[in-house]
């Protein structure tokens, strides 16, 4: 979330800011300004009674060492009242800051400036492109069709044990799926991630300290009688590690990765666009995590934009660079690259990774910070994170792309995890 500071400072420069994102925020920053002045002019009132309560306690001391008793009572009866006052101000202010954060949160992060205006897709911006796009015959197969004839996933089954959206991976179907999950944890350890393990249920204050709670509970599974949710991304847990954690600048960038299954509630219209792999309520993503000094941020983006892309080269699957325009952002980014890999027989690009800064708007829920040698005071981090990748999509295009009238070829780089090179 936005600091008060910032928007108390910058009230003008946020609301043009927030424009960009589609976002109309006058009417909010008008009321967190009000509800932020109440709360300092009370505040102020029981400081300066407080100080006028620690003054006529030294007082109270020195009248009862001069033997000025009834003096020390009377004052004494006065610190009582004083108290009262100050206790009854302090009451007020906990609603007050109750309704601030409230409104605080609604508030979207804002837009790096090199984020253009729009609304959808239509406006993204195309940062570059790389491979070929193969040329298929027209007896080419939609993975959903490969994935029946070669009995490698099955949806029916999914539907049987739990419902639609939850696949499952069959014989070579399951070996692609796990070759692929390793080689994505294998290239980003070897790239200096630090592997991890984490949860897939998280408490309500992880959901809230990454931007998912309080507004994106109906994308969640909910385990209410615990009150835990089933993470939709890997970032979830593990950016939370480091909520209420104070770094050292020279700990700083903090690299993690981690593999785990994701669970989104969303499952999208009926249509070619949403068939098989295409969205799934259950599926795997190697996800890669950092938290990094300010003035490195934008720097540790870039590396993983090029690690993202280092692993859709190495799959040999054609892929372009989209950076977001604001209407595409979501609720928490500062700046964010989708990359989109060919799929050959459905004919059009299919998004597997997002790759965002997120400034510091989850560190200041997660009050993640970081102190300069030598410094006293603390700094916000900036987090950063990015699918490499999540595989749904990435089997759809391997299928498809690698087809042959003898099967399927697996990519040179997963030979050595799967143990075969074609699936027939």
């Amino acid at each position: 979330m936005l600091t008060i500071n910032l928007i108390r400072e910058k009230k003008e420069l946020i609301i043009e800011r927030l424009k960009i994102k589609n976002f109309d925020a006058e009417e909010i920053i008008t009321r967190i300004l009000a509800l932020d002045l109440s709360r300092r002019e009370i505040q102020s009132k029981a400081e300066s009674l407080q100080s006028d309560m620690n003054r006529m306690s030294k007082e109270i001391g020195a009248l009862m060492k001069e033997g000025k008793k009834a003096e020390a009572d009377s004052t004494r009866e006065k610190t009582s009242w004083l108290k009262e006052e100050v206790r009854s101000l302090n009451d007020k202010i906990l609603p007050i800051e109750e309704d601030l954060k409230k409104e605080i949160i609604r508030l979207p992060n804002l837009p790096h400036i090199s984020v253009a205006p729009g609304y959808g897709a239509d406006n993204n911006v195309k940062v570059r492109e790389g491979g070929t796009i193969p040329i298929l015959p027209d007896s080419a197969l939609p993975h959903w069709d490969l994935i029946k004839k070669y009995d490698i996933i099955d949806f029916d089954l999914g539907i049987k044990l739990t419902g639609a959206g939850f696949p499952v991976y069959k014989g070579k179907g399951a070996k692609l799926e796990r070759a692929l999950i390793s080689f994505f944890l294998d290239k980003a350890v070897f790239a200096g991630y630090t592997e991890m393990m984490p949860p897939i249920m998280v408490n309500e204050d992880s959901g809230f300290g990454t931007g998912q709670l309080p507004d994106k509970e109906g994308q969640m599974y909910n385990v209410g009688l615990d009150g835990f949710y089933l993470i939709p991304t890997a970032e979830v847990p593990v950016t939370n590690i480091y909520r209420d954690v104070i770094l050292s600048s020279d700990q700083l960038p903090v690299k993690n990765v981690a593999y785990t299954p994701c669970f989104r509630r969303e499952a999208g219209s009926w249509g070619a666009h949403v068939r098989g792999l295409n969205r799934l309520h259950q599926f795997d993503k190697v996800e890669i995590v950092q938290i990094a000094h300010p003035d490195n941020s934008y720097i540790a983006l870039e590396d993983m934009v090029r690690h993202v892309e280092s692993l859709v080269s190495e799959l040999g699957l054609p892929y372009r660079i989209m950076r977001l325009c604001g209407g595409d952002m979501s609720f928490t980014s500062s700046l964010t690259y989708d990359f989109e890999v060919w799929s050959a027989a459905q004919k059009r690009w299919l998004e597997v990774s997002s790759v965002s800064n997120f400034e510091s708007f989850q560190a200041n829920r997660l009050k993640c910070r970081f102190k300069e040698k030598g410094e006293k005071q603390t700094r916000l981090v900036h987090t950063l994170n990015g699918s490499a990748l999540a595989l749904p999509r990435i089997v759809a295009a391997i299928l498809e792309n690698y087809q042959t009238e003898n099967g399927i070829k697996i990519p040179a780089v997963l030979v050595p995890y799967t143990g075969f090179d074609i699936i027939t």
